[in-house]
């Protein structure tokens, strides 16, 4: 199992819909922010690694609503390495409940920045994703 990385979030006015709840694209986003945030810490223990992350694609369950002051704790993992692609989980839990609010499953493929092509996702980086204890 890897380790999980979290962070929390405070819903705000500006993340709502018309209907009052967090709206679905800005799961998506908090889903890229935080996907973001855990590899950059990662990357400062790999300083010469070539490649760049592309999102391949997304599932998105939604599964209960959060609302205007709700606070979100946002876990992920990378759950999978496969050559140039990884799997990352994402959950959305309620603070007050602890319950799933929203899952994303994302693929990334890690790549070349210059060409864009694939590029196998190195041990050492698969290593530091996958391990139980953060390497940082």
């Amino acid at each position: 199992m890897s380790h999980r990385y979290i962070h929390k979030i405070e819903v705000a006015a500006e993340h709502l819909d018309g209907l009052n709840h967090v709206n679905n694209v800005q799961y998506l986003l908090w889903a890229q922010d935080i996907a973001k945030s855990h590899w950059e810490k990662i990357k400062d223990l790999h300083p010469n690694s070539a490649g760049v992350w592309m999102v391949r694609s997304h599932q998105v369950n939604y599964r209960l609503g959060a609302f205007l002051e709700d606070t979100l704790i946002i876990e992920t993992y990378v759950k999978e390495i496969r050559g140039p692609l990884s799997l990352r989980v994402v959950d959305f839990l309620s603070a007050q409940t602890n319950k799933v609010v929203v899952n994303c499953n994302t693929q990334w493929c890690y790549v070349d920045p210059d060409n864009r092509k694939p590029l196998r996702i190195p041990l050492e980086i698969s290593n530091s994703f996958l391990s139980p204890k953060p390497p940082y």
